[in-house]
C-alpha cells in the first residue's frame, strides 16, 4: 500500500481491505446484474467501497505480475475510499487505478496492452465522464 500511496498521491492506510474470492459468473453478476450478456471471466475483480472489500475471481492466483496488477488496481480503489476521495463520475476513479496498474506491470516489462489487450485509447474512452 505504501508504494501506491507514495507514487500516486493516495491515502496511507494501516487497515487492509477484506479479500474474498468468488466464482467468475458471480463477479459479472455483482458488477452488472443478473441480466448481463458478459461472459464469466470478463470481470476479474471489483471493489465494494462501503464494505471495504476486494472481490477477486476464484481463478485468481497472484502468481504473475499481471495477476498481481489486478490486486494493485483494486487496492487503488481501496485507498481512494479510505482517503474519502471524490470524483465527478465513477469512471474518473479508474484513471489512477489504471495508471498504477500500468506502472506495476512496467516494473516487469509488461503493460496493460501486452497483459490484458487494453489499449491506451480504450482506457481514455473508459475513464471519461460522459454526463
Amino acid at each position: 500500500m505504501l508504494w501506491l500511496a507514495t507514487n500516486f498521491d493516495l491515502a496511507v492506510s494501516t487497515k487492509p481491505p477484506v479479500l474474498i474470492t468468488v466464482p467468475d459468473a458471480e463477479l459479472v453478476e455483482m458488477r452488472y446484474g443478473v441480466e448481463t450478456v458478459l461472459r464469466p471471466g470478463d470481470v476479474v475483480a471489483l471493489y465494494d467501497h462501503p464494505a471495504r472489500t476486494i472481490y477477486l475471481s476464484d481463478s485468481w492466483t497472484g502468481n504473475t505480475p499481471a495477476d498481481l496488477s489486478v490486486l494493485v488496481h483494486e487496492m487503488v480503489h481501496h485507498l481512494q475510499a479510505v482517503g474519502d476521495m471524490r470524483f465527478a463520475c465513477p469512471a474518473e476513479r479508474e484513471v489512477v487505478a489504471y495508471r498504477a496498474q500500468e506502472a506495476w506491470l512496467g516494473l516487469f516489462g509488461e503493460s496493460l496492452e501486452t497483459s490484458f489487450g487494453i489499449s491506451a485509447a480504450t482506457i481514455l474512452v473508459g475513464t471519461v465522464c460522459t454526463h
